[in-house]
């Protein structure tokens, strides 16, 4: 008799096939692993720097203070311009905004943006925990906004980052890209849930959210891929622009760019249909075409540069994350700059006195 073959051996689960809880715990070794060390003694999350606990004043330095941290009653009292001198924080409260629109489904790597934004959100929360330390939410979904009061512990944060891996996607995409599939996931051809009220909601109106809730200072971080609201005219200002800047008077901003390689340029495979992840708009594209390939080439890196020179503008600290990079190693390269970033100035003070 001949022997039945044995039945294939199921391949080993990625990080995509894994549960919620499994793929939390391996987020969060490789954030205590990688990361954990880096911030002790930083009451400022992964943005070393001043607090806002007022702690006096002191005479104005050209060059060195920045002028609205200016000091006006004392200035006005004593007719020398002063500045206010604060102390870090002991309790810090975090608030974040996190992009998980349909444009943020798209991924050609080993994760998708929304699984990069996830692992950008528990780098934040694992990282700012702390005694009296405090963690709040806003998530921008197609739906409209979704918010998490801030709290404190690891149950809470657990419980923000189980919501956004669990969440349900909208559409879908191939790994591969292949003459007749589609790049980008077609998400707007999807129906809303029965009963529900789809509030439209864009970046400008998540980060007016947290304005409107975030009274005192901390630490703000969006997670985006910031394509929300970008004019057509790259000398444009974006929608959020105005909104983000008023942010980073008050707080601390950290704004955390998604991109995935094929938003970057285009690969040549030949026919592939282009579908916009927000309107559903498609379009038939031949990738054979060099100078086409060029064309968009060129044009995402004038998009890119529009969204840096904007972040910039807004007075937030920008971070750059792309899903086929370690994106566990950008966040440590970006901690140490910031941290030689603040210290340039103690040193600057330190010889010159």
């Amino acid at each position: 008799m001949r022997r039945r073959p044995a039945p294939p051996r199921p391949a080993e689960p990625g990080l995509a096939d894994l549960a919620p809880d499994q793929r939390l715990r391996r987020l969060e070794l490789t954030v205590t692993r990688r990361l954990d060390g880096l911030l002790h003694g930083q009451h400022r999350g992964l943005l070393p720097g001043p607090g806002s606990e007022i702690a006096g004043s002191r005479e104005y330095r050209p060059g060195e203070d920045e002028v609205r941290r200016m000091d006006w009653a004392v200035t006005a009292r004593t007719t020398v311009p002063h500045v206010r001198e604060v102390d870090a924080d002991r309790e810090l409260t975090t608030w974040l905004l996190v992009d998980a629109s349909p444009s943020m489904e798209y991924g050609t790597a080993t994760l998708d943006k929304r699984e990069l934004a996830v692992a950008a959100v528990a780098a934040v929360g694992f990282l700012t925990a702390g005694v009296g330390n405090r963690l709040g939410a806003q998530v921008l979904t197609p739906d409209g906004l979704r918010r998490f009061p801030p709290r404190s512990g690891r149950i809470h944060l657990l419980g923000l980052l189980r919501a956004l891996l669990a969440a349900p996607r909208i559409g879908g995409y191939d790994e591969e890209t292949a003459p007749g599939r589609q790049l980008p996931l077609g998400a707007s051809d999807a129906a809303p849930r029965p009963g529900a009220v789809v509030v439209p909601a864009t970046l400008a109106d998540g980060l007016d959210g947290v304005q409107r809730v975030a009274h005192r200072r901390g630490l703000v971080v969006v997670v985006s891929d910031f394509l929300d609201g970008l004019p057509d005219h790259p000398d444009g200002a974006p929608h959020w622009e105005a909104t983000l800047r008023r942010l980073s008077v008050r707080h601390q901003v950290l704004a955390v760019e998604v991109t995935d390689p094929r938003e970057l340029e285009l690969p040549d495979v030949g026919l592939i249909t282009l579908v916009d992840p927000e309107t559903g708009r498609r379009r038939e594209v031949w990738t054979g075409d060099r100078a086409l390939r060029e064309r968009y080439a060129e044009a995402a890196a004038a998009q890119r540069d529009q969204v840096r020179q904007a972040l910039r503008r807004s007075g937030a600290t920008h971070l750059a994350l792309r899903t086929d990079r370690d994106w566990s190693a950008d966040i440590v390269r970006h901690v140490h700059a910031q941290r030689r970033l603040a210290a340039a100035p103690a040193a600057a003070r330190g010889g010159a006195a």
